[in-house]
């Protein structure tokens, strides 16, 4: 529209007493009709409501109404001339005026007023009437302030706000009416209005009226300036409109969002608890307590059964939070014990599963708490509780706990405070839930890896261990790294380090299997290229048993978690007689060798393939340690932190990590960990550190014998002579001297070339006799009329432990008995 004609002709004909209104929706709609409106166009109200406005205008017209609803929209008003169509079908000349409202749902709406062209016109003669027809049966509170902001005129909508009646406000500002209101906030509107003549429109005001002190409320005010002939401001026009449920209803999704962000963010109980009691104030209570059952917290499984009939419940306080110092004064601390008065509200709630809600608490009656302090509760006038509910933490259809909503100050609780408590506990409920199953998963899983790693790795007299290990996985605290000391033959020791690929559990359990394979091959004593070529032949068993590999395009074997393809490992064996180590490795990195001296440098051992994945066959080194020699075994977890995870770059910063180590070897190994992997890495780590002891030369006799029966007996007192040097008793050398006499017996009479018998005293005392053989001997039960094979038979008799082990030369056949506590 726009037009100079339009716009002048409006100005000058206009008069808004005269005008006949009628109410649209911001779509052009009819959703309001009046009598004054029906004279001046024929239509009756339920001909019109529901029609476009548009309909009724002559088609040019009907376009320029849209372009006066689009201002409208945009919190805009207009004026024009235009021609309406009577019911009749002739035309009615009117002059059009449209203003943004805001109708009594608080939904937007648009105010048109029509004037009638022309001389005669009905309704010019009823300013008066027609304009008090217009404002006082409006629902929507209607007042006009004058330059200086005081009241001249309002309707009787808005007495239901307080303030009294109309004429009781002429003359009085806003701040008279409404002395709990921020009438600055308001009248600094109002002055704007005056000063620009710009429209405020939707101006929500959230605050208390005189109509309801105790609670907070939300009005929605538009205002627009009046001006006289010259367009001077003569005051502002507003209107009121109470918009407290929708601002409540935000309030409450505001709530509910606030909970889905903050509620749940972690898998452990007492902080989901808490987060509950932090959501919840100030938004919906001014104190709140979270109590769960003691069994939640544990991870346990909740009793399905109603719990009536208990006499005491076991509660403790998961989580609590207060918008005052000084509420309650008696407050539980988070982690105590809870218990309440039989029959009280809380037990009530727990054992039947349901909410209840008291508006207004008794104030001389007593708190339910039975653990108050010198026996005596504090009754709720003296906690300066009024308000009360109580919601049980319900998920899965069993009771978790309870969680109970107190006010002090704000205005009691009512039917929908209770519907956001029980929405807000029930979404509160399934993160409870979610963390004591998380508790008790991991719980489990803490078990497993107990049950998988050592507890504490065996003493022996061979090295000096230290061992560190720091899983990815930081929900189980499980991963597919491990590590490991066994025992062996002949005062030796293995040291192992390997990974699983994945995380978590499904990794551990593969890992349990390998390890438990890595044990029993090396309780049969064989070299490390060989347990390497055992555990590649499972690890291709277990692929084949589970299907792993199937239908690969490529052909290679695939690797997926909790599978033992792809597995790394590396096996050394120390030998604390000489010296000698031997290692082999399976796609695994090569150890870290500290010398005594602090020097660092790293075997350079042949890379075989991983297990389970195929290529050439596994290969050993073996070297010399010198005793305090310190080797440093690890995963690959070590190295990938920092500077792209390249090998080169990982063993320079391992290098300078232990050469700045101190002497003692447990806080080395966790500074070394600690200096090269984050709190929370990327990938597993185990870390094996293992200072080499060498055996006193005093500790070991050895004799190369002939192969003669005729020997035997001078190995007999030969070995003899050796204990009592040793200051050992008679029994352990009469046990030995049988135990070598039918150990050099066996060599000389079913192997052939060298003897060699050889006696250890560490913190057992081993006999070890070398042949030229190649077989294993076996250990036969012999019938009572059998001239021979019960050599073997009586050495397993006498000795705590026995075997046999392959060497480059021959094979060793040892028996370990236990020494005397005095003697070790």
């Amino acid at each position: 529209m726009g037009g100079h004609k339009e716009q002048g002709g409006a100005r000058q004909g206009f008069d808004v007493a005269d005008a006949a209104p009628l109410l649209l929706d911001p779509h052009g709609l009819v959703t309001g009709w009046t009598a004054h409106a029906e004279r001046l166009l024929g239509h009756r109200a339920e001909e019109a409501v529901g029609r476009k406005f548009a309909d009724l205008l002559e088609a040019e017209d009907a376009e320029r109404m849209e372009d006066l609803l689009d201002r409208c929209r945009t919190g805009g008003d207009g004026t024009g001339l235009m021609t309406a169509l009577h019911r009749d079908g002739r035309p009615v000349p009117v002059s059009v005026r449209v203003t943004p409202t805001t109708v009594p749902q608080g939904r937007p709406g648009v105010l048109v007023l029509l004037s009638e062209l022309g001389d005669g016109a009905r309704g010019w003669d009823m300013s008066r009437g027609v304009l008090e027809q217009i404002v006082v049966g409006n629902p929507i509170g209607i007042a006009i302030v004058d330059t200086e902001l005081r009241f001249v005129w309002s309707n009787a909508a808005l007495e239901q706000w307080g303030g009294g009646p109309g004429r009781t406000r002429v003359g009085l500002r806003v701040a008279d009416v409404q002395p709990g209101m921020d009438s600055e906030a308001v009248e600094g509107r109002m002055r704007h209005v005056l000063e620009t003549g710009e429209q405020v429109i939707g101006y929500e005001y959230v605050g208390r009226v005189r109509s309801a002190p105790l609670r907070e409320t939300a009005h929605m005010l538009s205002f627009t300036r009046l001006e006289d002939e010259r367009g001077d401001p003569m005051g502002v026009y507003y209107t009121v409109v109470d918009v407290t449920d929708r601002h409540r209803a935000r309030q409450r999704l505001a709530l509910l969002d606030r909970a889905g962000q903050y509620i749940g963010r972690t898998l452990d109980v007492m902080t989901t608890a808490q987060e509950l009691a932090d959501v919840a104030v100030p938004g919906l209570a001014d104190f709140v307590t979270v109590d769960l059952l003691e069994t939640v917290l544990h991870g346990a499984e909740p009793v399905p059964e109603p719990l009536a009939g208990s006499e005491r419940i076991p509660l403790r306080r998961a989580g609590h939070r207060s918008l005052y110092e000084d509420l309650p004064r008696t407050s539980v601390d988070s982690g105590a014990v809870v218990s309440y008065l039989a029959d009280s509200p809380p037990v009530r709630c727990l054992t039947t599963g349901r909410s209840w809600r008291q508006g207004q608490l008794d104030p001389l009656a007593v708190e339910w708490s039975a653990d108050a302090p010198d026996g005596r509760g504090s009754t709720f006038l003296e906690l300066g509780l009024q308000s009360v509910m109580i919601v049980p933490i319900r998920a899965r259809g069993v009771t978790l706990g309870l969680t109970t909503f107190f006010r002090r100050r704000q205005s009691p609780f009512d039917a929908d405070d209770l519907h956001l408590a029980e929405d807000l506990v029930s979404r509160a409920a399934v993160c409870v839930e979610n963390a004591r199953r998380y508790t008790r998963e991991r719980d489990a899983a803490l078990v497993l890896q107990r049950s998988l790693l050592p507890r504490r790795l065996p003493d022996q007299d061979a090295v000096e261990v230290a061992a560190c290990y720091r899983p990815a996985d930081e929900l189980t605290g499980l991963g597919g790294d491990w590590y490991d000391l066994i025992p062996l033959s002949g005062a030796r020791v293995a040291l192992v380090v390997g990974e699983v690929p994945g995380h978590g559990i499904d990794a551990a359990a593969a890992m349990g299997r390998l390890r438990t394979a890595v044990r029993t091959l090396a309780a049969i004593d064989l070299p490390p290229e060989e347990v390497l070529a055992h555990l590649d032949d499972l690890a291709l068993r277990s692929a084949r048993d589970d299907g792993d590999g199937e239908g690969d395009d490529d052909g290679e074997r695939g690797v997926r978690q909790g599978n033992s393809v792809g597995s790394a490992c590396l096996y050394v064996v120390y030998d604390p007689a000489d010296g000698r180590c031997t290692m082999a490795a399976a796609g695994h990195p090569a150890p870290a060798v500290v010398a005594p001296d602090g020097a660092v440098g790293f075997v350079d051992l042949p890379q075989g393939p991983a297990l389970g994945v195929g290529g050439p066959p596994f290969e050993a080194v073996e070297l010399s340690l010198d005793e305090g020699s310190t080797l440093v075994l690890h995963t690959d977890g070590l190295l990938a932190h920092g500077d792209g995870g390249a090998e080169g770059t990982g063993r320079e910063r391992l290098r300078r990590a232990l050469e700045g180590t101190a002497r003692e070897l447990r806080p080395s190994c966790q500074a070394v960990v600690d200096a090269l992997v984050p709190v929370r890495p990327e990938d597993d780590v185990a870390v094996l550190m293992a200072r080499t002891r060498r055996l006193a030369p005093g500790q070991i006799a050895a004799w190369d014998l002939p192969p003669d029966p005729a020997v035997v007996a001078d190995a007999r007192r030969t070995a003899q002579d050796q204990l009592a040097r040793w200051g050992l008793d008679e029994e352990l050398k009469f046990t030995t001297e049988l135990l070598v006499s039918e150990l050099v017996t066996n060599a000389i009479r079913h192997a052939s070339g060298r003897v060699r018998l050889r006696l250890i005293r560490e913190r057992t005392l081993v006999c070890e006799v070398l042949d030229g053989g190649a077989s294993a001997p076996h250990l036969r039960h012999p019938r009572a009329m059998d001239e021979g094979g019960r050599g073997l038979l009586l050495v397993s008799q006498l000795a705590e432990r026995w075997g046999t082990r392959f060497v480059p030369d021959g094979k060793i056949i040892w028996a370990e008995q236990p020494l005397p506590a005095s003697s070790e």
